[in-house]
């Protein structure tokens, strides 16, 4: 099974958000405000900026948006701005500032936002028109009135970036599926629109088991809004309904930013107070029990399928199997110091070196090593699912007792469960109950951490 490897530009979204505080910030400096403190006033106004940018959804602007929608988000940003501005007068208590200098600071805050946000949304689709980037290859099955209708919008409107390569017909006496599936593979396409009328359940649940279990992005066209239940995204293209299959939540942008924010402050918070003092007494145990390196590497699967070496504190004696097979229940492989780590979990702290460099996240599905995932790929529907997201030092299914050896296929398909449970619903504030449930349950000890 050949996997998706690339995925679009995360980058455009952060830097049109990073730009936007640069200029909230700078304007403060051009006009005669009174301000006591500046660099509080400035950390204030950044903080609320993202805030209320995250419950506006000020970033989240698609492809397929339009400028009527953009004006809209823009007021109500610059509104909400407005009010945290003079807000920042009574809570501070700060009665000297100039209520005409902030207001000119206000409007020029305003206007320089508005021309940006309105430049750079007709820039990115001259782009995508003029010079063909920042698109996905499409493909369309069915053939009626609403396919034809998408496949002409695809066509004229370059501005949204589609390029649409293929229609599959259902009536084509030559059709099926696994013909399907090979052009997807053979043609790195991105996105698969299929007309819900058209296929049959058996038809349907194939497609959405292909498209999960290879990472491509699969589309309804329904043929009424009520046919599929509320979970579903439902979006226009022009005038054409479409639904989405799944939401992840870590695709949006600034959820992403938040993300690993956290991720970089935690992990340097860890690496800085906790590994700074004990991988040395750590280094010195496993030293004097057993001849070999201080630190175990291997190989594993992360977002997107992508490998990247996993660290951990080395738990078990050098051995040629490390790379194939789970440690199991009084594993003669395990040293006397590598017991106490992993009962505690202390060998996967190395882990936070991944974090930090962007491989993992502090939350998230565990990987696994690249023969089991590769193995689990083929026997266990969805599995593929979890490598929309990085993997994490824990994760939802190990605090729910899903973790360490698999014994029966029934583990590793609740632990999936659970992993897709996170994806599509992830918070900053699940992210924080799994720590703390991870702490609690490493204080106590697990019955699998062995």
């Amino acid at each position: 099974m050949d996997y998706k490897q690339g995925r679009y530009s995360g980058l455009i979204k952060p830097l049109f958000g990073f730009i936007d505080l640069v200029i909230i910030n700078m304007t403060i400096y051009l006009f005669e405000i009174n301000l006591n403190n500046t660099p509080l006033f400035s950390l204030y106004i950044s903080i609320l900026w993202i805030i209320i940018s995250v419950k506006n959804h000020f970033y989240e602007v698609q492809r397929r948006s339009k400028i009527i929608q953009i004006i809209p988000l823009l007021l109500r940003q610059m509104l909400l701005f407005a009010i945290i501005l003079y807000a920042f007068i009574g809570f501070f208590k700060q009665p000297v500032i100039s209520r005409l200098g902030l207001g000119n600071y206000f409007l020029c805050v305003f206007v320089a936002i508005f021309v940006f946000k309105i430049f750079t949304f007709f820039l990115i689709k001259k782009y995508r028109t003029v010079l063909s980037g920042n698109t996905r290859n499409v493909i369309v099955i069915g053939k009626n009135e609403k396919t034809r209708q998408l496949i002409k919008t695809f066509n004229a409107r370059l501005d949204f970036g589609y390029i649409f390569k293929a229609q599959f017909s259902i009536n084509d006496e030559y059709f099926s599926l696994e013909k399907c599936f090979r052009y997807i593979i053979d043609n790195n396409i991105d996105e698969i629109y299929f007309s819900v009328a058209e296929l049959t359940n058996k038809q349907i649940n194939e497609l959405v088991d292909f498209a999960d279990n290879n990472l491509r992005e699969l589309k309804f066209i329904p043929d009424n809004k009520d046919i599929y239940s509320k979970k579903l995204k439902y979006e226009y293209y022009d005038y054409i309904p479409v639904l989405s299959l799944r939401a992840i939540p870590l695709q949006e942008s600034v959820n992403k930013f938040i993300k690993r924010s956290f991720d970089i402050l935690f992990s340097a918070f860890i690496i800085i107070f906790v590994l700074s003092w004990l991988t040395p007494i750590l280094a010195i145990l496993i030293k004097l029990e057993s001849k070999g390196p201080v630190f175990f590497k291997q190989s594993r699967n992360g977002f997107n399928y992508k490998e990247f070496d996993c660290y951990k504190f080395r738990s078990m004696m050098p051995n040629k199997d490390a790379h194939l097979y789970q440690a199991t229940k009084g594993d003669l492989r395990v040293t006397k110091v590598g017991a106490f780590i992993r009962k505690t979990s202390i060998d996967e702290l190395p882990q936070f070196f991944n974090v930090l460099f962007g491989d993992m996240s502090v939350a998230g599905p565990r990987p696994h090593m690249v023969s089991h995932t590769n193995m689990y790929a083929q026997r266990i529907d969805k599995f593929m699912v979890r490598h929309f997201v990085k993997p994490g030092i824990t994760g939802l299914a190990q605090i729910s007792g899903f973790r360490g050896e698999i014994e029966k296929d029934k583990d590793i398909i609740n632990r999936v469960k659970y992993d897709i449970f996170y994806i599509e619903n992830w918070s900053l504030l699940l992210d924080l109950k799994i720590i703390i449930q991870t702490f609690v349950n490493a204080l106590r000890g697990e019955e699998k951490a062995y």
